[in-house]
């Protein structure tokens, strides 16, 4: 099971990662012109605070693990992205966009499993 987690983990890391860093390093008409229309919906700062939060989230599920400090933060970085997601499901489900919700859905199900997991019976 360790190892799944760690798959899990990494996997979740680097699509946190890379959808954070495309958050913040392009500009909002950009994104909400590629198919990120919900973008629209929030200011230039706000689509900037969530990529930071989702490179901050991405960050929290493997530093901790590798440096073994702070070890009990990889599973509070799991949890906080599944809330991040929830509220991005949330975000789709009012614009009427269900095949992002199924992803978000995916995502979230996916961080818990870490989450529960670090803190359960396999913490790092």
């Amino acid at each position: 099971m360790n190892i799944a987690l760690w798959i899990v983990t990494g996997l979740l890391a680097l699509a946190f990662l890379a959808a954070g860093l495309m958050k913040m390093a392009q500009p909002q008409q950009k994104l909400a012109a590629s198919g990120m229309a919900w973008a629209g919906d929030f200011t230039a700062g706000s689509v900037k605070a969530i990529g930071a939060v989702e490179v901050l989230g991405a960050l929290g599920l493997i530093l901790p693990a590798i440096t073994g400090i702070s070890t009990a933060l990889v599973p509070l970085a799991a949890t906080g992205l599944a809330v991040v997601m929830i509220g991005a499901a949330v975000t789709h489900a009012k614009r009427g966009e269900k095949q992002a919700i199924g992803i978000n859905l995916v995502l979230a199900v996916l961080a818990l499993f870490v989450a529960v997991g670090r803190f359960g019976a396999w913490p790092l």
